[in-house]
């Protein structure tokens, strides 16, 4: 039990929780961040959005 412990000490919960999504996912959660980090900046939602959508396409492709 004890290299169990040890091991569980080590494991960073953030990296695991990404670990864990699918990129697809990884992806939406860093566009949360970065949507709640540009709230105060004199880029409006739109560009945002916009930007978001633009980065999904070229991932994606025309899906979303």
């Amino acid at each position: 039990m004890s290299t169990i412990k040890a091991t569980a000490e080590k494991v960073n919960p953030e990296d695991y929780i990404l670990s864990v999504l699918s990129p697809e996912d990884r992806l939406d959660a860093a566009f949360k961040i970065a949507k709640e980090a540009f709230k105060k900046t004199k880029l409006n939602m739109r560009d945002i959005e916009n930007s978001v959508q633009s980065i999904r396409r070229k991932i994606y492709g025309e899906k979303k």
